[in-house]
């Protein structure tokens, strides 16, 4: 029989990310024919995997075109190599263009909104995997799937307060979904990152995996505490970083080990599987019923946050984003606080003189 393509953009080629059909297996372990997995990958792992404005729109055609491949069972969306599956916005773009654009901005958070609708409208289910770092807006495209698998060595966060800008490209949506308002408010507003042991246990993701490979044997996460005890106020600790001479210790581990994500592929093939031996429409309208939960936050809130994210790039986005990207480790990548809030608290206006005053790479005592 001959299809309709319904494709919009079927001629095209990615350029940003990589978009591949993988195959499937059975319950045997054997690749099934006429049917596949679709992979779309972030390629930007000079820049932690950051989205830039073209990725931005390549991964939406991407969701598109495997929405409506009639061979797909599911969708796996990761990153390439072993740092990052995202760590959000481009801030060399952000820095660079759009700091003190705000029209400009407000076009490409258009763009960022179709893209979570995209991930959110899929008519696949939608597996993230989480080969490292899920930060800022990268735990937002995250958290929009259906499903996550993690390495255990990613970490999971947001970064907006502390680099001028607000989690509302899904965070403020989907986070307490997911972990509950409390373990939400905490990380939206003080951004404080979770390890992946951390993240299993607030049920933020589905299951973790061990990446490390040392002699042979695969090594649980050796920077965090991984086993669960009571600590002095007897709260429950799983997942926390190590100090001391525990976490320089584990950091030579670290070191001693190379990254293997054959556990964690193989948690992707088996997920795959399990969804391939269930109903395919009743499938989708499972998942599209418990997708409306965050949708229904989505949808009120993108286009708001949308105006109000484009106008904070005249003041704290433009101040932050600057800051981060044109700053060092030797100098800092924050903006001084403390000086920022007396400033404002005086009546002075925002501006450049404000936004170099309070700057890292200007500051006379950096």
């Amino acid at each position: 029989m001959e299809f309709v393509n319904h494709d919009l953009t079927p001629e095209r080629q990615f350029s940003e990310i990589i978009y591949e059909e993988r195959p499937v297996l059975n319950a045997q372990g054997v690749s099934v024919d006429g049917l596949h997995a679709v992979w779309i990958a972030l390629d930007n792992q000079a820049q932690l995997n950051s989205y830039t404005t073209e990725s931005v729109k390549e991964i939406i055609l991407a969701f598109r075109r495997a929405s409506v491949d009639r061979a797909a069972v599911a969708v796996v969306f990761t990153g390439t190599g072993d740092r990052a599956f995202c760590t959000g916005g481009n801030t060399e773009e952000y820095s660079e263009y759009y700091a003190g654009r705000p029209h400009e901005y407000r076009q490409y958070m258009r763009l960022f909104n179709d893209m979570v609708s995209a991930i959110l409208s899929c008519d696949k289910p939608v597996i993230n995997r989480v080969n490292g770092m899920r930060i800022g807006g990268g735990q937002e495209i995250g958290m929009a799937c259906d499903f996550s698998l993690a390495s255990d060595l990613a970490r999971f966060g947001q970064a907006g307060p502390k680099h001028g800008s607000a989690p509302d490209g899904g965070s403020t949506d989907f986070l307490h979904l997911y972990v509950g308002w409390g373990e939400s408010m905490a990380s939206c507003v003080l951004c404080d990152p979770w390890s992946a042991h951390e993240a299993l246990r607030l049920r933020l993701v589905n299951d973790i995996f061990p990446v490390l490979r040392v002699n042979d044997d695969f090594v649980p996460n050796p920077l965090v505490v991984t086993d669960r005890y009571l600590d002095e106020w007897g709260k429950i600790v799983h997942g926390k970083p190590k100090t001391g001479q525990d976490l320089a210790d584990g950091k030579e581990l670290l070191k001693s080990g190379t990254i293997d994500f054959s556990l964690l592929d193989a948690g992707v093939d088996a997920m795959v599987t399990k969804i391939l031996y269930t109903m395919p429409d009743c499938t989708i309208k499972t998942i599209e019923s418990v997708r409306k939960k965050k949708l229904e936050h989505w949808d009120k809130n993108k286009e708001s946050n949308r105006a109000w994210l484009s106008l904070n790039m005249m003041t704290e986005a433009k101040a932050g984003f600057q800051a981060f990207h044109r700053g060092s480790r030797e100098v800092g990548r924050e903006v001084d606080y403390i000086d920022l809030r007396c400033r404002l608290a005086s009546g002075e206006l925002w501006g450049d003189e404000l936004i170099e005053a309070v700057s890292p790479q200007f500051r006379s005592d950096a």
